[in-house]
């Protein structure tokens, strides 16, 4: 990419004074614009068309003058202020527009070149558009909307702003680094549907067609082509759903200042920020490492033995820059032992135990919490969402245990037995953004609640609570981040994956109010229908047969009665042909809900034809918001669902890998930051065993460090087997350490391999580097 003359950083330079002040001393030039003309010739200070950037250069030598630097010749004509070039009368009203853009007649946008055009453009912005006609500042690009219907719109772009905290974090790229190409984005300043034109898709139409033509249009007149394009809403008047419908990108909000606002009075509104990227790969061109800024990753990227801890938990807002980097340093030695309390994972390190309990104990609840814990691997997760295609965020709920705790304040209740004795702790809720292929992106929310019981003085009706009071609002929380993070990735499709616990009226209900993120639900009631069987489940049973499947039913482990919870017997993983239909229903509202309109919504049912004998047959009946066009799309829909079994597999390793419920700290709030990190040393553990089955030719290095391969190369020599030359290869050895035995018909390693493994491995570490450098002690 081009780079952009840094004309007032130049100027600014020492040098550069001393020199403007000699020629101003020689009285060499008659005026301010002969010495600008000058200096450009001198510098280089020219644009893409060679033509001498006359007024960037006036201005920065105005603001030197105004800072006492020196002196500049008067100016030879005091200019007053411009007015625009306006018609003598308003421009005429629209006529007959449809209500569709698909059937508008004539619609182009018309680039504004001629003065006439100069005069409408004025005319609509001063009378219709909020900001009125400008002026616009920098290299500028206008168009007129025109149809056969007349007027209905212009567009205005301009300079961009010249700082952008959530921009410039969005690129990633420095203060040097932005001066040097900010001319590379373009602003759209001025957006204008006309307030007498209403016509469905229109905005999101034009705002794609003008950055078509736009590309074209500024390369043509300032001889090279824009990168990026910012525009803001104020929220106050619009929704931005124009904007999220084109695919440009929520990436933050503004401060409330102005281009002008030297003195940070924040005088304007707060508005949003939205981008759109014209080139894909700009960061790359710009010269930008793999990973900077918010854009895409991999499920791999930054996630080896030496970045990881880094990436993930490096810059947490937590108030104190030493507290962010204790937290790398607890995440990267807490790794390495998952399932050990802290003072064994220190190994005698008196003043790591220390630092790990102050961070623990630290007394600022309210910048030392879960989210803000989680929040640079909520940001790491998010890139790698935008990585894909799809993504499935998978919603559930797990108790975490804490009643030996007995003096830890702040724990809820969740569940009493027969003899109405209380279990104590917390109720974890999490969302597990999972790929299609199975690949776990990372936590995208979690939060730990301290259920209460219901006081016996409550004596309103369950439908009368408001949602909010209720356990399944946590359902509706997460539909709504998950609603939130979709603005960030437009090109990227978002199911949310629930289980039957999340079958309610009021999550499907918020999804037809904010429909942005689809829905995927087991059914839990066989609900009233309007129809013979009157029944929803017999009427699905009795729908066509469309289509079978094989899906792979995961084992499960067997599980007591615990509480409210059934029993679960130990079921062995299989292939299961699954019969499937599918058929659409209007989901209708509780009487309660009388007000309110049923939803149109699909029903999908997936049974197994033939189960093992003994064995109760596998039944799904799902709820999607997902619109089903072919027994394709049932089918697509029932492999997402199960990998709502990921979640499961999550929590599984968080509690018997990561040992969250043998910590042991006075209060809740301490447990809940002592669980936030362990949430992303799970997520990394699922992480490391399923790369190796779904992407099994990466190299190595993806996952492990220089000498964790390094010690696994020698294991390997030793026990005479082959060195480990790809990532599945690695994974099967270090799951050997942990007591794989790979044998022909065993399936691949688990969780619980892999984290007994690893731990065994970087033990093996620390020894090989200790002899190293008892060697290199020797040899000096």
């Amino acid at each position: 990419m081009n780079i952009q003359n840094q004309i007032k950083h130049t100027l600014s330079a020492p040098e550069t004074i001393a020199y403007v002040n000699q020629l101003l001393e020689d009285d060499e030039f008659c005026s301010r614009t002969e010495l600008a003309d000058f200096l450009c010739e001198e510098f280089g200070f020219q644009d893409p068309r060679g033509l001498n950037q006359r007024a960037g250069c006036l201005k920065g030598l105005r603001e030197l003058e105004a800072k006492g630097w020196f002196q500049l010749p008067a100016p030879e004509i005091q200019k007053a202020s411009p007015s625009p070039r306006r018609l003598p009368e308003p421009v005429p009203q629209t006529k007959g527009v449809p209500e569709e853009v698909g059937r508008v007649s004539g619609l182009e946008l018309i680039l504004v070149k001629q003065e006439g055009q100069m005069r409408i453009w004025n005319e609509l912005m001063i009378r219709e558009h909020p900001q009125g006609a400008g002026p616009l500042v920098g290299r500028q690009i206008r168009y007129l909307v025109n149809s056969e219907h007349g007027w209905l719109g212009a567009f205005g772009f301009a300079a961009p702003a010249l700082q952008l905290g959530a921009r410039d974090r969005w690129i990633g790229w420095d203060a040097e680094q932005r001066r040097a190409h900010l001319h590379g984005v373009v602003c759209l300043s001025r957006f204008l549907i006309r307030p007498c034109v209403e016509c469905r898709n229109l905005a999101s139409r034009l705002l794609s067609v003008s950055l078509e033509q736009l590309v074209e249009d500024f390369a043509q007149r300032y001889h090279y082509r824009p990168w990026l394009v910012e525009s803001f809403v104020d929220t106050s008047r619009f929704s931005g759903a124009s904007y999220r419908a084109a695919n440009w990108i929520l990436v933050g909000q503004t401060k409330g200042r102005g281009r002008q606002d030297r003195f940070t009075k924040r005088e304007e509104t707060i508005k949003d920020i939205y981008v759109y990227s014209l080139e894909k790969d700009f960061r790359t061109r710009l010269g930008l490492p793999v990973g900077a800024g918010l854009g895409s990753l991999g499920p791999a990227d930054g996630v080896d033995g030496n970045n990881w801890a880094k990436q993930e938990f490096g810059d947490a807002p937590l108030g104190d820059r030493r507290l962010s980097e204790r937290l790398v340093n607890i995440a990267q030695s807490k790794a390495e032992k998952p399932g050990r309390a802290f003072t064994g994972v220190a190994e005698g390190d008196w003043p790591a135990v220390k630092a790990y309990y102050r961070f623990i104990d630290h007394p600022d609840h309210e910048a030392v919490t879960m989210p803000h814990i989680l929040e640079p691997h909520r940001q790491r997760t998010i890139q790698r969402m935008k990585g894909q295609r799809t993504v499935l965020c998978i919603q559930d709920g797990s108790d975490v245990d804490y009643s030996s705790l007995a003096q830890c304040e702040g724990l809820g209740v969740i569940g009493t037995n027969q003899t109405a004795a209380q279990s104590r702790g917390l109720h974890l809720h999490a969302t597990l953004a999972v790929a299609p292929n199975g690949l776990p992106l990372g936590v995208l929310r979690a939060q730990c609640v301290a259920p209460e019981l219901k006081s016996p003085d409550d004596k309103r009706l369950s439908y009368t609570i408001p949602i909010e009071e209720k356990d399944t609002f946590r359902w509706i929380q997460g539909l709504r981040d998950s609603l939130e993070v979709a603005a960030q990735m437009p090109q990227t499709r978002l199911i949310s994956v629930c289980d039957r616990e999340a079958d309610f009226f009021e999550l499907f209900d918020e999804q037809r109010r904010n429909p942005g993120v689809d829905l995927l639900v087991r059914s839990n009631h066989n609900r009233v229908i309007t129809e013979e069987p009157f029944k929803l489940f017999e009427a699905i049973r009795q729908a066509p047969l469309q289509t079978k499947v094989q899906v792979h039913v995961p084992r499960q482990s067997a599980r007591p009665k615990l509480s409210k919870k059934k029993a679960k017997p130990k079921r062995p993983g299989r292939q299961a042909e699954l019969e499937v239909r599918y058929q659409r229903i209007q989901l209708r509202p509780s009487k309660y809900y009388s007000d309110k309109d049923p939803i149109d919504i699909w029903i999908i049912h997936a049974v197994e034809s033939a189960p093992p004998e003994g064995t109760p047959a596998v039944e799904w009946f799902l709820l999607t918001t997902v619109d089903l066009r072919s027994a394709e799309d049932a089918v697509t829909c029932l492999r997402w669902y199960c990998l709502r079994w990921r979640i499961e597999d999550f929590y599984r390793v968080l509690k018997s890998g990561c040992g969250i419920e043998q910590v042991a700290h006075e209060t809740a709030e301490r447990i809940r930051r002592a669980i936030a990190i362990n949430l992303v040393i799970a997520w990394r553990i699922m992480l490391m065993t399923l790369l190796g089955r779904e992407t099994p030719q990466l190299p190595p290095d993806v996952l492990f460090s220089d000498i964790e391969l390094q010690v696994l190369r020698a294991y390997a020599k030793k026990k005479h087997l082959a060195a480990p030359s790809t990532l599945r290869d690695t994974v099967r050895l270090v799951a050997r350490i942990g007591g794989y035995l790979g044998r022909n018909n065993d399936p691949e390693p688990g969780h619980q391999l892999m984290w007994e493994g690893f731990s065994q491995l970087l033990l093996m570490c620390e020894g090989f580097a200790l002899r190293n450098s008892d060697d290199a002690d020797d040899a000096e």
